[in-house]
């Protein structure tokens, strides 16, 4: 069974110190479905999340976002 996957970039608003940004990724791997969170380098505002839409969905993800304590917005949605 092949596995679906999508990506989502979701901007920050507010600036993340590199533990903040480890913690937000940490946090997108405890929800089910969740792939990959990544931070790129010099793009500390964007965080791109590859995940399986079968098993959650890109409000969910914002959603975690906004729960940890911040701004933030889907890109390109």
């Amino acid at each position: 069974m092949k596995t679906s996957v999508s990506d989502v970039m979701i901007h920050i608003n507010e600036s993340l110190s590199a533990d903040a940004r480890v913690s937000l990724e940490e946090g997108m791997r405890q929800i089910e479905g969740v792939i990959a969170p990544r931070f790129n380098p010099g793009k500390d505002h964007l965080i791109v999340i590859a995940f399986n839409p079968e098993k959650t969905t890109t409000a969910a993800l914002l959603a975690k976002a906004r729960a940890a304590g911040y701004t933030a917005q889907l890109v390109g949605a």
